[in-house]
């Protein structure tokens, strides 16, 4: 009966073994997605974040990139903690696990908090940003965003191209007759928004509100999903290793 209940014990532990090694690679490629989403954001679409209000969109994919170097470090943790069998290796590595998911948790919070008022930051700044800001020598930033917003997403103005006959830029010298800027324009070439016909610039319904809400909103549900896949795979992780921890008595051979 003992000798059973030895032979069962070690099975247990073999199969314990091979499907945290298994849970392992997965959430060590998990943390590969998630720092890869987060880098992704920043250095793709990193020309948009000077038109908005708050950090809290470039805070969520710096959040995401800590947490996915880390989950990539916990994983090589992981895979020491299954060949070496210290109960010491796999304490360390369920803490890890446990402070990861609380790091994702606030990442998805703040995504979760910014999608809520993401319609109305981009309303009220949007418009206040061209009519007041562009074009002006302490806002090249913004000017470049703004531009590579209007191209990208082929819009002009905040609404409409009529919100640029507000702004200071146009009503300026340094327009030079344009009344839009030239990146509302469809075949950009200088001084080509001093024509406003609609085949020579972009007239979209909505604006570049529309358009960089949508594309905000589905950046924040792509991070959400990779953070909560790999968050999902924490919790089952973390379960195996507290059966395994409680298992490991003695070497496996």
């Amino acid at each position: 009966m003992a000798r059973y209940k030895m032979e069962q014990d070690d099975w247990l532990l073999v199969y314990l073994k091979y499907l945290l090694f298994i849970f392992n690679f997965l959430f060590w490629m998990g943390g590969v997605a998630v720092m890869a989403v987060g880098v992704w954001t920043l250095v793709e679409k990193s020309g948009y974040l000077g038109v908005l209000a708050s950090s809290t969109f470039a805070a969520s994919a710096y959040i995401l990139i800590f947490a996915g170097a880390l989950v990539t470090a916990t994983g090589c943790l992981g895979f020491g903690a299954i060949i070496r069998e210290q109960k010491s290796c796999l304490s360390t590595y369920f803490c890890l696990l446990l402070v990861i998911f609380l790091v994702e948790l606030v990442a998805g919070v703040l995504a979760h908090v910014y999608y809520q008022r993401l319609s109305d930051e981009l309303k009220q700044h949007l418009n206040r940003t061209l009519t007041e800001n562009y074009g002006q020598p302490r806002a090249q930033d913004i000017t470049a965003s703004m531009d590579r917003l209007q191209q990208d997403f082929k819009c002009c103005g905040s609404n409409s191209s009529e919100d640029w006959q507000h702004s200071v830029y146009i009503r300026s010298g340094a327009a030079q007759g344009r009344r839009v800027p030239d990146s509302c324009c469809k075949t950009v070439v200088a001084r080509c928004g001093q024509r406003v016909h609609p085949s020579n610039i972009y007239k979209v319904e909505g604006g570049c509100i529309t358009k960089l809400e949508q594309f905000l909103a589905d950046h924040l549900l792509l991070m959400g999903a990779v953070g909560i896949g790999v968050a999902c795979l924490q919790i089952c992780g973390m379960v195996i290793t507290c059966c395994l921890h409680q298992r490991l008595l003695r070497p496996f051979y």
